[in-house]
């Protein structure tokens, strides 16, 4: 297989390179920054850059955009043109040259405001039947360039499926409020019951979609760790997380008490990835349960390739109040 990824000194471009080379794949390595996982320098936005990268393409890996740190750094139009008009191009060029699969990498940002259900009420229970409500340019963006993987699937017969992943970055939370609360690691740890995902089984999910796209044509997954909750949990999840969680997973309390760390009074939404495990075959490997176990036996709970590719700073300007900038 030949795969182009975008992105490529990101995270998750990273993350796609290392695995596919190890795995003996040719790679063209797409970005516009320099990195040892790059093999073209250039940006998306050139329609030029990306027939030339697509010329022997079997599958695209499109993780290229700009981000929710860039939203106070970077104009509403930078946003339009690298996240709708790029993955336009790619799209384009994709289908003249007969890709065989297309995997987009979109965010759960897409559901907005669609996450916080109002004061009193059960934690939101979010699979891909919810209809997203973008809150910034981010938001929008993305659920656009989502809106043309499914045009192109339908006009172009593109195999192209969306992956809406859950939080995976290592950087500092962007919330003044989490991160005066909580330890980072007693922070991330909790994210795993809800809302969090390592960077390996996104990988892995990236992975089963590109073989499995041309049989499935479309659709869109939810990728987020494997929640221990059901969905009639989601009342006593919003008035007591501590109790409910203590039901769930006995053994975290043990641990935490150890650390000196401490659960969330309340959690708001659950990310549910029964799709992408029922019709993918997608299998991940950490989720809370797991994380417990191993900070148990003081191990690191990240993966492997978690902690290869580690830190890559937000790239936008550090300020008083948080790691970066926010609207």
């Amino acid at each position: 297989m030949t795969a182009l990824v975008t992105g490529s000194a990101g995270h998750l471009g990273e993350a796609l390179v290392r695995t596919l080379r190890d795995a003996a794949h040719d790679v063209i390595a797409l970005d516009i920054q320099e990195s040892r996982y790059t093999t073209h320098v250039a940006s998306i936005v050139d329609r030029n850059a990306v027939r030339h990268c697509m010329a022997g393409v079997h599958t695209v890996f499109h993780t290229a955009a700009l981000h929710k740190p860039h939203v106070a750094t970077h104009s509403r139009q930078d946003f339009v043109d690298t996240n709708i008009t790029g993955t336009l191009n790619l799209l384009e060029e994709a289908a003249a040259a007969g890709v065989q699969s297309f995997i987009y990498t979109s965010t759960t940002s897409v559901f907005g405001d669609a996450l916080v259900p109002p004061p009193g009420a059960p934690a939101a229970w979010i699979t891909e039947d919810v209809t997203p409500a973008p809150k910034n340019i981010y938001g929008v963006t993305k659920m656009a360039a989502e809106d043309l993987c499914q045009l192109f699937h339908r006009n172009q017969r593109l195999a192209c499926l969306v992956l809406r992943t859950a939080r995976f970055f290592p950087e500092a939370d962007d919330s003044k409020g989490a991160r005066e609360a909580f330890a980072d690691e007693n922070l991330k740890a909790n994210e795993f019951l809800y809302r969090r995902v390592d960077i390996e089984d996104i990988v892995s999910a990236h992975l089963l979609a590109a073989e499995q796209a041309p049989a499935i044509s479309f659709r869109k997954y939810v990728i987020s760790a494997t929640t221990p909750f059901r969905r009639d949990d989601m009342a006593a999840l919003r008035s007591d997380a501590p109790r409910l969680v203590a039901r769930c997973v006995p053994h975290y309390e043990r641990e935490y008490r150890r650390r000196g760390w401490k659960m969330v009074p309340s959690i708001d939404r659950v990310y549910v990835n029964d799709r992408a495990r029922g019709e993918l075959g997608w299998r991940p490997r950490y989720d809370f349960d797991a994380m417990v176990r191993r900070l148990a036996a003081d191990e690191d709970p990240r993966s492997a390739l978690a902690r290869a590719i580690g830190a890559k700073g937000y790239q936008t300007p550090v300020v008083a109040e948080g790691p970066y900038p926010v609207e």
